[in-house]
């Protein structure tokens, strides 16, 4: 029995609308990326596959899906339909979902046989899942999008890479054997108002469990050692985290 059957009848006994929705199972077994209670945008959400198994993950959360196509109910998710490519679906997705802490992609264009047209296709419709995400995502949150192999592919794991603590790339088993897709996955949503290798001034408000001082910069919390509260230092950045990071003082 070939991968292609297996999947597809696996679907059919299991009650998932397509074999797709081994995929998104399998990115989740690697990468750990949906929890019960979480919020879940699925762009690119038709025939409904994915919504199932992102309904199944997320439990008492809420997922969200969103396709040009119509997508039949799918008990426990809403449904928007549109084209992820134009403003105005994108802002309804926005609008709809709040923050998240979870969007996937499984969106590809239409084949045309072309591989450098349909490369460039797959990396566009990623890159506006990207940047729907960057919009979505709460500090910490995950992401998740198809792209097919090619020259572009590095630069746009690049653009991952810059926006989360760490990104990886995924080829699910369920994937069709000839196919070139694979998934980018981004771990960790970083909003920080700073980057590795900022120098500036702090004023240290509070003192830490482990004994380092806390700063605060627009929210942003940084750790300190070997500064008191109350102190106003310089430091450099050495390290960012999701929701903090870490700093050594200036001599």
């Amino acid at each position: 029995m070939t991968g292609r059957d297996e999947y597809y009848n696996r679907a059919k006994q299991e009650g998932y609308r397509s074999r797709a929705a081994y995929k998104l199972k399998q990115l989740d077994r690697t990468a750990n990326l949906i929890a019960d209670g979480d919020t879940v945008a699925d762009l690119g959400a038709a025939p409904g596959g994915w919504l199932q198994v992102a309904t199944e993950l997320a439990g008492t959360g809420t997922v969200v899906g969103v396709d040009r196509q119509r997508i039949d109910p799918v008990d426990g998710t809403e449904t928007v339909r549109g084209d992820m490519t134009e403003e105005s679906t994108r802002q309804q997705v926005i609008d709809r979902v709040g923050e998240a802490d979870v969007v996937v992609s499984d969106m590809a264009p239409n084949m045309t046989g072309e591989y450098d047209l349909d490369h460039a296709r797959s990396v566009h419709l990623a890159r506006t899942a990207l940047e729907t995400a960057l919009e979505l995502l709460a500090p910490g949150g995950d992401f998740v999008a198809k792209v097919f192999e090619g020259p572009d592919t590095d630069d746009l794991r690049s653009e991952v890479e810059a926006e989360f603590e760490y990104a990886r790339t995924v080829h699910p088993e369920a994937s069709r054997d000839a196919s070139s897709e694979l998934y980018l996955v981004g771990k960790g949503r970083v909003t920080a108002p700073v980057a590795e290798g900022d120098r500036l001034e702090v004023d240290v408000v509070d003192e830490g469990d482990e004994g380092d001082g806390i700063a605060k910069v627009d929210g942003y919390t940084l750790f300190v050692p070997g500064v008191d509260a109350g102190e106003t230092v310089e430091v450099r950045v050495t390290d960012i985290k999701p929701r903090f990071g870490f700093a050594e003082p200036i001599d």
